[in-house]
């Protein structure tokens, strides 16, 4: 009894949010799809399907190794216990109850209907080599090296230009006046997409030609920037087998929709839910005149540097 109720506990909250719990047996369920019984409870066949089904389930959780198909069993059994109790107190009866049962049992043959046109409508490796071919191989971007030096003032960076027209190294420049986390390596910035830095500086970076700098300073919330574009190159796409999958869950799930969007169009629907009523207009009541607002106070004295602007401006994934 001990084990019974402790799997009951550790399974029955995870399946009963599945989308697909394990099947019910009812009036409608011919039990020669079912296979043979496993077990009975009260005259009430528990089948070798159910239990495999369940099993499928907690598999998929990679539960496997940790409860035999006996376990398991004892759990089909408590719940049948449960079921049965539910049916003779009539909660099956309760709105709710019956509500969730029909969503349910909605939930499972739908899934069911998708896996069948699925499997139906198989994509080809072509289907899937020419959407790869459209959507990622020949969506190539550039990617650029380049270094800069970070200061304070537009000033700062107008004598920085001045000094590398003079014949200045742009690497030494760096080491000694930025204020960037890169000044110790020259300002190297590595490789970078355009989408990755914030925009007045990736602007710059596109309008420069290999091996120059600019020749006017870029600001950014970060400073003032002198920058040196060394190289350009494309992107390499990724491997066709590397997201070959992703490509097919995204097809099939189109599909399906135009699927969907067919039954539709074909099927006779009415919509009787009710509009939801207007939001009542806000009165807004008078208020007393707002006290003199308090002088701002000063910034504080070891408030935090902003992040660099070699940071992305949005997370690399």
């Amino acid at each position: 009894m001990k084990k019974t109720l402790l799997l009951a506990a550790a399974f029955l909250p995870v399946l009963a949010g599945c989308d697909r719990p394990a099947p019910q047996t009812d009036a409608t369920t011919a039990p020669a799809a079912l296979g043979e019984a496993v077990a009975t409870v009260n005259g009430k066949p528990i089948y070798k399907a159910e239990l495999d089904n369940l099993s499928g389930e907690i598999a998929q959780r990679g539960m496997a190794g940790e409860v035999t198909q006996e376990r398991l069993l004892d759990e089909l059994i408590s719940r049948e216990l449960l079921r049965q109790e539910a049916e003779s107190k009539k909660i099956d009866s309760d709105p709710e109850t019956a509500a969730r049962l029909s969503n349910i049992r909605r939930a499972i043959l739908s899934q069911a209907a998708a896996q069948n046109y699925t499997k139906a409508n198989p994509l080809s490796e072509e289907a899937l080599k020419q959407e790869y071919d459209q959507r990622v191989a020949a969506s190539k971007e550039t990617e650029y090296k380049a270094r800069h030096i970070l200061v304070k003032t537009e000033a700062e960076a107008k004598d920085i230009i001045a000094k590398l027209d003079k014949g200045g190294k742009f690497e030494e420049l760096a080491k000694a006046k930025s204020t960037d986390g890169s000044a110790k390596e020259g300002g190297d910035l590595g490789w970078f997409g355009p989408q990755q830095m914030v925009e007045p500086f990736s602007q710059a970076v596109i309008a420069l030609e290999n091996g120059k700098y600019t020749t006017t300073p870029v600001q950014t919330q970060f400073g003032w920037h002198v920058i040196l574009r060394e190289e350009t190159r494309g992107k390499a796409a990724p491997p066709f087998e590397m997201v070959k999958e992703q490509l097919r869950h995204m097809l099939q799930t189109q599909t399906m929709q135009k699927h969907v969007d067919e039954l539709r169009a074909g099927a006779q629907i009415a919509k009787t839910l009710p509009p939801a009523p207007a939001p009542a207009a806000e009165v807004t009541p008078p208020t007393a005149a707002a006290p003199p607002q308090a002088a701002p106070a000063p910034a504080a004295a070891n408030a935090q540097p902003e992040a660099s602007p070699a940071e992305p401006a949005t997370p690399a994934h």
